[in-house]
């Protein structure tokens, strides 16, 4: 925690500051992560984004521990997965139990038609899907089909998506640390812009042409920026140096 907390300021303030979203802490850590904010003294509240880790009926208490600590925290986000069976009660209670100005981030668990109705089901109540790209096993990532489904989905629902877990790097590739093949976050951002436009997902997904990425979302025009922008809204890094180095390479930044 100290050394997410002291890596998260300095990117807030460093040369890059404005690629630096949310700081994302579980529910859990609530404790620690205030211990140490208070240490850090932080010139301004550190926009937070609280991963529910301790169930649904965790919420109400988590967001209270937040808001007492207003000079160190600024809830934005919620983040939390949904249960195999997610239905209109429990999303309702999500919405009563996060405040409305907060974002609200839901999981549906991935896999076939009931996977693409909760994300329906998800946007339907105002909250943003989550689609998670990796983790520690060879099921956590996604294969190419299931992200062009998810993204055919949530690109007509008017509300963003959010990414998470596996996206460390700009461009699809094979780790040599653990033997995956990764997905990369500029793969995403150029697959929803063809989600959008008509053109070929799939391709977007499984290339691994670094330059022919870069170059197709250079060309983005503003409007359709904006409008890739308005649906992958977010993702979620356990690194802020690999991305900047990834995008500085590849002439984005």
């Amino acid at each position: 925690m100290p050394d997410a907390i002291k890596g998260h300021l300095a990117g807030r303030t460093g040369e890059w500051a404005g690629v630096v979203g949310l700081f994302l802490c579980p529910a859990s850590r609530l404790p620690e992560l205030i211990t140490e904010l208070i240490k850090a003294k932080p010139v301004k509240p550190v926009g937070l984004s609280l991963v529910v880790d301790t169930g649904l009926g965790g919420v109400p208490k988590a967001v209270s521990i937040v808001e007492s600590r207003s000079e160190l925290l600024a809830l934005r986000m919620v983040e939390m997965p949904a249960p195999a069976d997610v239905d209109e009660v429990w999303l309702e209670r999500v919405n009563e139990f996060v405040p409305e100005d907060v974002i609200r981030v839901v999981e549906p668990r991935r896999g076939g038609a009931a996977w693409l109705d909760g994300i329906r089901k998800v946007a339907e109540f105002g909250c943003w899907p989550k689609l998670r790209c990796g983790g520690l096993t060879a099921e956590a990532f996604p294969a190419i089909d299931d992200i062009a489904d998810f993204l055919a989905v949530a690109s007509t629902t008017g509300v963003p998506f959010k990414a998470t877990a596996g996206l460390h790097n700009a461009v699809r590739h094979t780790s040599e640390e653990d033997g995956f093949t990764h997905h990369g976050f500029l793969n995403l951002l150029v697959a929803t812009a063809r989600s959008l436009s008509g053109g070929d997902v799939r391709e977007a997904l499984a290339s691994e042409d670094g330059e022919a990425l870069a170059k197709e979302a250079t060309e983005l025009s503003e409007q359709a920026a904006h409008a890739v922008r308005g649906v992958f809204a977010s993702y979620g890094s356990c690194s802020l140096a690999d991305p900047i180095k990834d995008l500085e390479g590849l002439g984005l930044l």
